[in-house]
């Protein structure tokens, strides 16, 4: 049942979230170094969600409540009121892929809505690490079609319909909502999406699992938007400011230095308003955000912290060679 949206605090501190470990067949049984996580008899992990509504806030007032409660008891402090929904508007992975996960394809919006859900998933790739050959598939090559990725299906051919992109740390892909797409080994990849897990599976390469081959051939676009997005840098005079990885109509994701302490509102991009929510990710290093009225809250490496629209005014510090990643939601129609 959703809390009340009554309570409304004038402030709300920034917190860090716990990652939730996501079980996932292709995934892999220890995360270390990156995670201190390891199964032996258990499922392996695929996903660590570091975003998702089940997930857990770890220090603030609101320790111990999931992220998605704290969305509908405080909608206003979390989002500001530029979000039509008290929901959590970004969900935030960290891949591991220890074998070849399914050739998918997410909805668009529009069909998600006809078949009950509230919203479809456009997401992207932030490639944290990469082996020597990594690789992914981020849509068709041209002038392949329906017909084609049908006989693929039924052939086991459907790779050959891929476009397949070579994939460095540091590298981000675009995978817009109708895209034919697939992760491989080799990679570990921040992802960032719309706060939605729908997916259908075209191709699972002989797993026991159920696939979606009507719905995903009526949600595949053969012509997107999809690939390698070049990262545009943002000077403030002669400094760097900002490395904008993509903007795009769902989020904005940047890479912001830290030389030993920064001013949270200058986090804020030019022309981005004063109160929305945004996320904080440690893709290095580590760091630690300070401000009046609240304990001081470590990120840790790997971890992630939520600044609230309501946040009071903080300080991040660079520790240990922080890299800063910075995820903003957006809202199509009232993008600034």
């Amino acid at each position: 049942m959703a809390l009340s949206r009554q309570f409304s605090p004038s402030e709300l501190p920034p917190f860090r979230i716990a990652p939730r470990f996501v079980s996932r067949v292709w995934g892999c049984r220890d995360l270390r170094p990156w995670y201190d996580h390891a199964t032996e008899g258990g499922e392996p992990i695929g996903e660590v969600w570091l975003t998702g509504n089940e997930c857990v806030i770890e220090t603030g007032p609101y320790a111990g409540k999931t992220l998605g409660g704290l969305f509908y008891e405080a909608p206003d402090a979390m989002l500001g009121t530029a979000f039509p929904s008290p929901e959590s508007p970004l969900l935030v992975k960290v891949i591991f892929a220890r074998e070849k996960l399914s050739v998918q394809v997410h909805p668009d919006d529009r069909m998600a809505r006809r078949y009950g859900q509230p919203h479809g998933k456009t997401e992207c790739w932030y490639a944290l690490a990469a082996e020597p050959g990594a690789q992914v598939a981020a849509g068709l090559k041209p002038g392949v079609t329906l017909d084609q990725i049908k006989t693929g299906i039924e052939t086991g051919t459907l790779e050959a319909s891929l476009n397949v992109l070579p994939v460095a740390a540091g590298d981000m892909i675009l995978v817009d909502a109708g895209t034919v797409h697939a992760i491989w080994p080799g990679s570990i990849l921040l992802e960032i999406q719309q706060n939605s897990d729908v997916t259908y599976r075209m191709y699972d390469y002989g797993r026991p699992r159920e696939l979606h081959i009507e719905k995903s051939l009526e949600a595949t676009k053969l012509v997107t938007r999809a690939g390698k997005v070049p990262a545009r840098m943002v000077l403030n005079g002669a400094i760097l400011d900002r490395t904008v990885l993509v903007d795009e109509d769902y989020f904005r994701v940047e890479r912001i230095p830290v030389a030993g302490s920064r001013a949270g509102s200058s986090l804020r991009g030019q022309g981005e308003p004063a109160l929305g929510l945004s996320y904080l990710f440690a893709a290095a290093g580590a760091g630690r955000i300070t401000g009046q009225g609240f304990e001081p809250v470590d990120l840790p490496p790997h971890g992630i912290v939520a600044v609230p629209a309501a946040s009071p005014e903080f300080a991040v510090a660079e520790l240990n060679g922080l890299d800063l990643i910075r995820m903003t939601p957006k809202w199509p129609g009232r993008i600034q």
